[in-house]
């Protein structure tokens, strides 16, 4: 693409090195570099905290697309836009003037839009001896095709981090509820500890907690409960052995005073209450799990109970699913995949790029879990040229999991094979599509 010539800004306002700055970037388009301006928008309107922009910048934005004829962003076809300011403010839901002229100037500022001015400052067009556009003064869209990359990059990230973000609140509340109940459940049972003390530790991290939760201030919080949630597991679990032990002793020594025959003997501990409905020999899978040799003789001895997180699928390492779905690394940032944040960066950009719509993916993060869904998008991509459509695909794929019908292990496992099977040597393609679907809900 050849250099235009500088634009310096017309009337009062002043050039500086800056503008032209802004303005060389917004000529360095790639060659055949499109994109559709309303998906590019959306892509703004996500990134927006990164782009340093307003929401009512964004209504201007979207005007000036409104005013550009084709739905395909290409410098091949000219990216200036030259409506009147009484036309623009009618389409930017009737923004006065001064208001419009500050947001225009936020535009420019954050290097979405550039400005071309005329000699007299009026945005208008010249068209040639064909018809065509020869000449066009107003505002042009060049930057925001330019920076494209950059703006899904950015929209990208920033989904990524929403939804770490909601998957930590969700741990957070459940650690929270956890060590509340814990405690509570230790001192009823007089189980020895400083429990004060934790109680005291508990309330001033919950003070440090934040209204605005980032990240950043969320992550080191999150940190210091699990580890106290999971020293008052270690107590109850080492208090628990040992009542166990003792009624193992002298379980053969056993009286029983009380006079009805069906109540519990009173040497029962405590987690002995609400157990008698889940005497099932194996463990259920998400609920709980009782540790083997902890029954007593007569079948009803107390049992320690080991929960698990039943409301999200079970992880697998990311090198195992790099190793399955090697496709997902190239739309990582840089191209590479080096933790999970990575893996759901890459996630988002393939979700736009299958046509998966963003409320079937926040559904299946909501339902699996963040890793869990970026893994499933993984799979899809690996094996894309199979599925008909990656929405639908998904979204059932949500539907078995809310129904406990569906599992992430054999569907790895799948491709996997599938990888070693034609790294072999030649072999008979399958229907991978249906594969994954019943390798799934095994």
């Amino acid at each position: 693409m050849e250099s235009e010539p500088v634009t310096t800004p017309f009337g009062r306002r002043p050039m500086s090195l800056a503008m032209l700055l802004k303005q060389r970037r917004g000529e360095a388009i790639a060659a055949g570099t499109t994109r559709n301006k309303w998906k590019l928008f959306r892509s703004v309107c996500e990134a927006r905290a990164g782009l340093d922009v307003t929401d009512r910048a964004l209504t201007v934005l979207d005007a000036l697309l409104s005013f550009y004829p084709e739905d395909e962003l290409s410098s091949e076809r000219g990216l200036v836009v030259f409506p009147s300011n009484a036309q623009l403010s009618l389409r930017a839901r009737g923004m006065a003037a001064a208001t419009l002229r500050r947001q225009l100037a936020v535009l420019v500022e954050a290097g979405l839009i550039s400005r071309k001015d005329s000699p007299n400052g009026k945005r208008y067009i010249r068209r040639n001896r064909e018809g065509g556009i020869g000449e066009a003064y107003g505002f042009s869209l060049a930057p925001l095709l330019a920076r494209a990359g950059e703006i899904e990059a950015i929209a990208a990230r920033i989904a990524a981090d929403r939804q770490m973000l909601r998957g930590m609140k969700e741990r957070l509340t459940i650690c929270r509820r956890d060590i509340a109940k814990l405690v509570a459940a230790a001192i009823e049972e007089a189980i020895p500890g400083d429990w004060e003390r934790i109680s005291s530790t508990f309330q001033v991290l919950l003070q440090r907690i934040p209204r605005a939760a980032t990240l950043e201030s969320i992550a080191p919080v999150l940190e210091e409960l699990e580890t106290i949630r999971l020293g008052i597991i270690n107590t109850l679990e080492s208090q628990n052995k040992i009542q166990i032990e003792s009624t193992s002793e002298s379980q053969i020594e056993r009286h029983i005073q009380n006079s009805n025959p069906e109540s519990t003997s009173e040497s029962e501990p405590g987690l002995e209450t609400g157990q008698e409905a889940n005497r099932d020999p194996e463990p259920r899978a998400g609920s709980e799990r009782r540790e083997p040799g902890m029954a007593g003789k007569d079948g009803e001895g107390s049992r320690a109970i080991v929960r698990t997180n039943a409301g999200k699928l079970k992880s697998f390492p990311l090198g195992m699913v790099l190793q399955a779905c090697p496709d997902i690394v190239d739309y990582g940032p840089g191209g590479t995949i080096a933790n999970w944040r990575d893996l759901m960066m890459a996630a988002v950009v393939v979700r736009a790029m299958l046509g998966v719509s963003p409320s079937a993916y926040e559904e299946a993060a909501s339902v699996m879990g963040p890793e869990t869904a970026a893994t499933v998008m993984a799979c899809i991509l690996q094996r894309a040229g199979h599925i008909n459509s990656a929405g639908g695909y998904l979204r059932d794929l949500t539907q078995r999991a809310e129904s406990s019908e569906f599992a992430l292990g054999p569907m790895l496992m799948a491709l996997l094979r599938t990888k070693n099977r034609f790294s072999d040597g030649p072999a008979h393609r399958p229907e991978m599509g249906t594969d994954l679907v019943q390798a799934a809900s095994r």
